[in-house]
């Protein structure tokens, strides 16, 4: 089972969501109702066919910062965002922007805009965490998730962003040693903080559904609890991927959450082929580069090593 191949899964989930961000519940099967026949990446929503969005851009910015810097610098994961962040990608979440161009210090853009705001608790920290995951998984449970509070703060000043990146790691981290992430799920949340350890207890609960959610799924509670909710009720990658989407809302991020778990949690080889191959991210600016399935694969390895 190489981490490498399954790492793959977010990138796949984001680039098939994106077509179908803030559309209704039930689009993905109603445009591709028999799985498997393919044709599913093929773009739309200003979405070219294979295209990842910003969550995977993020990611591979966290991860590029990680390899060159040997570990994690967070003034460096800052400063790279803020490049990208001034360079008009095409997607960028509303509270990531503000915080990453009001001027602010790495250490203090964050907190300042949580202060004036009072809201932050959107998906945007864990969107990106499939990488750091990999990264963080070999130094054990505790290290994996102060990496992910601290990533997560970056940009998000609400503790909840935090505690639910922490909580993503930590799944990560369980199944690649081969434990079943829901079976570990009740030790995970004894390791979150107190003071949101019950509502991440009730959207990760087994009798928990989308439906029940209490803000739309943009937030990081209903963000994770979803795509926990569609690994617990499929049995593939593919099915995971397909219920993500057809909940309809964030879509990408949602998917790219599911396919970082089911892409851990499946055996080798779980990703159809013809949802990989056309897979790509393109890096606003960072001098046009775009990456391929090879150059992800690759850099998965890297992180992983």
């Amino acid at each position: 089972m190489k981490r490498m191949q399954r790492a793959a899964g977010s990138a796949v989930g984001d680039a098939l969501g994106g077509p179908f961000e803030f559309g209704p519940p039930g689009a993905f099967s109603a445009r591709f109702p028999v799985p498997g026949a393919g044709g599913e990446m093929g773009g739309g929503g200003g979405w070219d066919p294979g295209e990842a969005t910003d969550d995977t851009q993020m990611a591979v910015l966290v991860a590029e910062s990680l390899l060159e810097r040997g570990g994690l610098d967070l003034p460096d994961i800052f400063a790279r965002f803020q490049r990208w962040a001034a360079s008009d990608p095409k997607d960028i979440g509303l509270q990531t922007e503000d915080v990453l161009t009001n001027g602010q210090t790495w250490d203090l853009a964050a907190a300042i805009h949580f202060q004036g705001n009072q809201r932050a608790a959107g998906n945007g920290s864990l969107m990106r965490a499939s990488t750091s995951a990999v990264h963080f998984a070999p130094a054990g449970q505790e290290a994996t998730m102060d990496a992910a509070r601290r990533i997560a703060a970056l940009t998000h000043g609400d503790r909840a962003a935090w505690e639910g990146t922490a909580i993503f790691h930590e799944l990560i981290r369980v199944t690649f040693e081969d434990t079943d992430p829901l079976t570990a799920l009740p030790d995970i949340l004894a390791l979150v903080h107190p003071d949101h350890r019950g509502r991440y207890a009730t959207v990760l609960a087994p009798d928990w559904h989308p439906d029940q959610a209490t803000e739309f799924n943009g937030a990081v509670w209903a963000c994770l609890g979803s795509a926990v909710w569609a690994l617990r009720t499929t049995t593939n990658f593919e099915d995971a991927i397909r219920a993500a989407i057809d909940l309809g809302g964030d879509t990408d991020t949602v998917a790219a959450v599911t396919g970082g778990l089911a892409g851990a949690y499946y055996e080798l080889g779980a990703i159809p082929a013809h949802w990989t191959q056309p897979l790509h991210v393109s890096l606003p600016g960072f001098d046009g580069r775009v990456l391929h399935l090879a150059d992800l694969l690759r850099l998965a390895h890297r992180l992983g090593g």
